[in-house]
């Protein structure tokens, strides 16, 4: 948000007649609700841009809550997935080696391996 568009929420809030209208008693109370306003359409944008969803939020502190529970599942799949393929990987190295101590060594070399 940049000074023209506070500028034009300040000029839009002492319009006192739609303030009362929506049940304001003051208009920096109008003008408050309009910057809170613009701010959670700028989260809610934000969110709806990178797919995903906004849920129910009416406040910006919704909103956040509601991002950081997707991120959280979102990240929980791909740890899970990533558990899954490195178990099968140790696995199938496992069940190619002659002893134990292969399999062992075989598991410990795939961590090294990496970058």
């Amino acid at each position: 948000m940049n000074s023209e568009d506070i500028n034009k929420m300040w000029l839009q809030s002492q319009d006192d007649a739609e303030g009362m209208r929506l049940g304001f008693t003051t208009q920096q109370h109008y003008f408050a609700a309009l910057v809170a306003a613009a701010e959670r359409n700028k989260v809610a944008q934000w969110m709806i841009d990178h797919s995903y969803a906004t849920g129910h939020g009416d406040t910006t502190e919704d909103l956040l809550e509601e991002l950081d529970w997707q991120i959280t599942e979102s990240w929980s799949k791909v740890v899970m997935a990533s558990v899954e393929a490195e178990r099968e990987a140790c696995a199938k190295v496992a069940f190619n080696a002659k002893t134990y101590i292969e399999a062992a060594e075989a598991i410990r070399a795939r961590g090294q391996d990496a970058p």
